[in-house]
């Protein structure tokens, strides 16, 4: 069946084998390649149809402009313009010598008209229609954002904007995906209605709703488009256009929308919002900001896993902690030797040395306390980092000195222990004492080196 677009045909259905319309000798085979099968839609100013091109049976779509006031036939060939200019899945393909003006028999004015790309599917109005208004869930919402987003983005970039995104403009294929549609906005005006700007007689592309205050003044930009597909959201994540009684305030121009959507999260709910505020500076700066923003809350909110209690470790195998008595003992020991050997080295030292008695014992003085502190230094150090991991005095006392895991410590922590012992005698003998009410049995000096003294059980 061959349909003739003659408005003025009275029986328009005609066979596939004739070239005229048998009813008012119209053509029927348009541009020589088209042949009509039915009507798609229909609007104020234009209709559309499904055509088949007869050569390799492809279906396509007809758009047919019915106004012909000046304006409106140059937004429909700024349309086709624009779409020869576009190259992206989610938008129907125009090829360049698709717009053409067709002549039906005895009506004067032509017919404008534009083939393009058919997508099978749904129009978002008639998808919520379907599913009895019932919203969509946040997953679908972010990944269906980015993708007309990254339509626009791909609009954007060519300097030019929609200027009349709503749900009735935007297709679901059948295959899934989404398709923007109506460039004749940028400039459409099917299911749009026009109005003249009282100052220059601008035309407005005006869709209630749905179109932002800057729009309405005949100066929309391209976060323009922002609002309209904030507002467009709202819709598919409601159920509810955006001057519905149930969400739209009229007293206060706000569009209170999140109690019906409750299954979103706030921080989608805060870029739509952001999307659709009344200013156009207050908006997403481009279509890159709004990707990041859908991108981070499309990514899974990874959890950390608990740090693990802090456990202290216990004693080494087969070993508690030294109390203090044991270890005051030990230290006594260790005193009375260095004490000793100090005092022997210091002793036969000066004795090669002739002078007077008074002299003599000033000078042992004086080196005994040097050859104390050097002896020391190496005496604890030395023995307590080497395999036996005790002084003489702590061995004589079964006690060991280990790290925190129980084995033997390096000589720099050694050493590290010995001169924080200092520190230990600095506050008056407290650092010793805390052996005696630490879980661990450590003096200050342990603490500081990281160092347990233990025992055999």
């Amino acid at each position: 069946m061959s349909l003739c677009i003659s408005p003025l045909c009275s029986k328009p259905q005609n066979p596939d084998n004739i070239l005229f319309c048998q009813a008012c000798g119209s053509e029927l085979l348009l541009e020589g390649r088209y042949r009509v099968i039915h009507t798609l839609g229909e609007g104020g100013f234009g209709k559309t149809y499904e055509v088949s091109e007869a050569r390799n049976n492809i279906p396509k779509v007809l758009k047919v402009l019915i106004n012909n006031q000046q304006k409106a036939v140059e937004l429909f060939q700024r349309e086709a313009e624009v779409l020869s200019f576009l190259n992206h899945p989610g938008i129907p393909k125009v090829e360049t010598n698709a717009y053409f003006v067709y002549f039906p028999r005895n009506r004067p004015e032509p017919l404008h008209c534009l083939v393009m790309e058919k997508i099978e599917g749904l129009d978002l109005q008639e998808y919520i229609r379907q599913r009895e208004n019932r919203p969509i869930d946040q997953k679908l919402a972010v990944q269906w954002l980015s993708e007309i987003v990254n339509i626009l983005q791909q609009v954007h970039s060519q300097n030019f904007f929609h200027r009349d995104i709503k749900p009735s403009n935007i297709m679901l294929r059948a295959e899934g995906g989404l398709a923007l549609i109506d460039f004749g906005t940028a400039r459409q005006v099917s299911g749009t209605y026009m109005a003249k700007q009282p100052q220059g007689q601008v035309t407005g592309i005006i869709s209630v709703g749905y179109t932002p205050q800057e729009q309405l003044n005949g100066q929309a930009v391209p976060q323009s488009d922002f609002f309209a597909l904030g507002r467009t959201f709202v819709y598919l994540l409601t159920g509810k256009e955006p001057n519905h009684s149930a969400i739209y305030d009229s007293y206060t121009d706000e569009l209170r929308w999140r109690n019906y959507a409750p299954h979103i999260s706030p921080p989608l709910a805060d870029l739509i919002d952001q999307m659709m505020a009344r200013f156009a500076g207050q908006r997403p700066t481009n279509t890159q900001e709004i990707l990041q923003r859908l991108s981070a809350i499309d990514r899974p909110e990874i959890k950390q896993p608990p740090e693990p209690p802090v456990i202290d470790p216990p004693p080494p195998p087969d070993y508690e902690y030294a109390g203090f008595w044991r270890r005051l003992v030990a230290d006594l020991i260790d005193q009375v030797i260095l004490i000793f050997s100090s005092a022997i080295i210091a002793s036969g030292s000066v004795n090669e040395v002739s002078s007077s008695s008074a002299d003599q014992d000033a000078l042992v003085g004086s080196l005994f306390i040097f050859i104390y502190i050097f002896v020391a230094a190496g005496y604890g150090p030395g023995l307590e980092s080497s395999l036996l991991q005790a002084t003489i005095g702590k061995k004589m006392m079964g006690i060991i000195v280990t790290n925190l895991n129980g084995n033997k410590i390096s000589f720099g922590q050694a050493f590290a222990r010995h001169i924080s012992k200092f520190i230990s005698y600095l506050t008056l003998g407290v650092g010793y004492i805390m052996v005696g009410f630490t879980q661990k049995r450590q003096t200050l000096h342990d603490q500081i080196a990281g160092c347990l003294v233990v025992k055999k059980r």
